[in-house]
């Protein structure tokens, strides 16, 4: 069933072909003069010239269609020529024939500029349509332009060219593709066109699709092998989709050999337009068809959250191909100015940038978040002043689930200019305690303790023992504060706050097992008999000042270098007793 559509498909196409070529042949070459011709034309003063003749686009095209139409006295008001009446209607019937059977559809230069081609090294009022070659030479097809009395300057074929045209009609060949074909095809004829026209694009569609067919199909077993080994199954049936786009280029390469067998120029520049068009749609649809297989790839490739900024991309990047190729189409084949849709565009970009600048800015901030990773889904962080679970990461702003159960929405543009604190990629947790013990306890109770909850620390399979720290920090307005400092190696919360559990139980056992207590806040009235000062002591420290005084060395505003250097390291450290006392190597 799929074999019989596609076959009809192409009957229908071909003999679509064949009537367009019927059509496009209505303006063939007349024998026979018209009647007398009017002269030139008067227009008036307007750079909007009537007849199109401001470009030299309309002259030639305007000229084209008069010649289809038999309207001779128009069409001789394209050309710079002083004769009149009949000679000038066949001046005109020559240049027709001229240009529908030597200048092809590629090397017609139709410039849709007022003032033409300034790049092709011709004077400023001149305009090239086409080179003629010839046994004896070639020759050139001029536009010029011209000001007639008080009118605008407009385009006609110059009067240089029309003095050529007589002998350039008796030197022209008889087209290649009629010179490679049997006399049979070339010279019967059917409604007053060659009988290869009519046969042309029953025989060039078929062969192009079938040779199009054969190579996707070899192009795609050749692929396929090396292919498998990189991508799955439906990665392979997308690829397959290639093949239609492919088909069409192809398709526009069978209307391009059709062109060729047009009779007239005007018929092979809109043969050449259709060509031209269904290559860049073509070409359009397979760069779409790829940007397709590419997002999914990179799809899966990136966490889901990034899909939403995926998909929003290779949509922009579709629509740049679409709006690329209407371009091309518009400038190159349809002769609009690109200069002005550039503007345009320009003009137009800066406004909707303006008025979208905190949806691009929010746009943006979503792009870099998804590849830059600060945070995932499922993450827990903490953005600015919202701590919780990341939800959604969209394209205007990301979701997050406070520890309240609410859901705050902070724009990606505001998000990915703050700073985050993701928790979920941390590799452990900090544990970070201090102790209030009772000022009752006694030295020795304390070094008792802090050695015990050491080798807790030490012990528990769950604490990296290299960073486990615990030491006497400070006396505090009615504690000794012990401080605890240690990293559990627990990556998610729920293990860590166990782990935490199990440490404080066993440190409050410790601290029981000591004799001492944790402090609350108190204060202590200790009611005793004042027993004064000890007169002793105090002598003998008096004693000891006035001799230093009189000796000269007054330790005062500080000690002198002598002295500091008899001092230094003079005292036992760590304390007598203590495990480290006979380390050598400790300092």
């Amino acid at each position: 069933m799929l074999i019989i559509r596609n076959y009809a498909m192409i009957f229908a196409l071909s003999l679509l072909s064949a009537l367009m070529i019927v059509s496009s042949a209505l303006g063939a070459e007349k024998t026979a003069p018209a009647s007398d011709a009017k002269g030139p034309l008067k227009t008036e003063a307007t750079y909007d010239d009537p007849l199109g003749r401001n470009t030299p686009h309309g002259t030639v095209l305007g000229f084209l269609k008069a010649m289809q139409r038999d309207d001779y006295e128009r069409a001789v008001d394209y050309l710079d020529t002083r004769q009149t009446g009949k000679r000038a209607q066949q001046l005109a019937l020559q240049l027709n024939y001229i240009l529908n059977q030597s200048v092809s559809a590629a090397a017609a230069k139709l410039n849709a500029k007022p003032e033409g081609n300034l790049q092709d090294n011709l004077p400023v009022n001149q305009e090239i349509v086409g080179v003629i070659k010839t046994k004896k030479g070639e020759y050139k097809v001029l536009l010029e332009r011209v000001q007639k009395d008080n009118n605008p300057p407009i385009w006609l074929f110059s009067s240089e060219t029309l003095k050529s045209v007589p002998q350039i009609s008796e030197e022209i060949d008889v087209p290649w593709m009629e010179q490679h074909l049997p006399a049979s095809l070339t010279e019967t004829q059917l409604a007053g066109q060659p009988l290869y026209r009519w046969g042309l694009p029953f025989v060039v569609f078929p062969l192009t699709f079938f040779v199009g067919w054969l190579f996707t199909t070899l192009l795609f077993a050749l692929l396929r092998e090396p292919l498998r080994r990189r991508l799955d199954e439906t990665l392979l049936q997308k690829l397959g989709q290639l093949r239609k786009p492919l088909l069409l280029l192809f398709a526009a390469a069978a209307v391009y050999v059709i062109s060729l067998g047009s009779f007239s120029l005007l018929g092979r520049l809109f043969w050449t337009f259709m060509a031209s068009t269904i290559a860049v749609v073509g070409t359009m649809w397979l760069v779409i068809r790829l940007i397709d297989i590419g997002t999914e790839v990179i799809e899966r490739r990136r966490p889901t959250a990034a899909n939403a900024v995926i998909r929003l991309s290779a949509t922009l990047l579709k629509a740049l191909a679409v709006v690329t190729g209407l371009v091309i189409v518009f400038y190159y084949f349809a002769g609009i100015n690109l200069t002005a849709v550039v503007a345009g565009l320009g003009v137009g970009g800066i406004a909707v940038a303006f008025a979208a600048q905190k949806t691009i800015e929010n746009f943006f901030g979503g792009v870099f978040l998804v590849w830059d990773k600060p945070i995932r889904l499922g993450d827990f962080c903490k953005a600015g002043e919202h701590q919780g679970t990341v939800e959604h990461i969209g394209l205007r702003s990301t979701q997050i689930r406070t520890l309240n159960r609410t859901v705050v929405s902070i724009p990606n543009g505001q998000l990915s200019s703050i700073s985050i604190e993701n928790f979920t990629l941390r590799d452990r947790f900090l544990f970070r305690h201090t102790l209030n013990l009772r000022c009752e306890t006694a030295t020795d109770q304390l070094r008792f303790l802090l050695a015990q909850i050491r080798e807790l620390l030490y012990q528990h399979p769950r604490v990296d023992s290299a960073t486990a720290r615990i030491r006497f920090v400070g006396l505090g307005p009615s504690s000794l504060d012990v401080e605890i400092f240690a990293h559990v190696l627990e990556i998610s919360q729920e293990s860590f706050l166990a782990v935490q559990e199990d440490l404080l139980l066993r440190i409050m056992d410790l601290v029981e097992s000591s004799g001492s207590g944790f402090a609350f806040p108190s204060q202590i009235l200790y009611m005793s008999k004042d027993e004064g000062l000890d007169e002793s002591r105090g002598a003998e420290a008096a004693e000891a000042v006035r001799r230093w005084r009189d000796e000269g060395e007054l330790p005062f505003p500080d000690h002198s270098p002598a002295r500091v250097s008899q001092l230094n390291c003079t005292l036992e450290y760590p304390p007598g007793g203590s495990v480290l006392s006979g380390n050598k190597d400790h300092p």
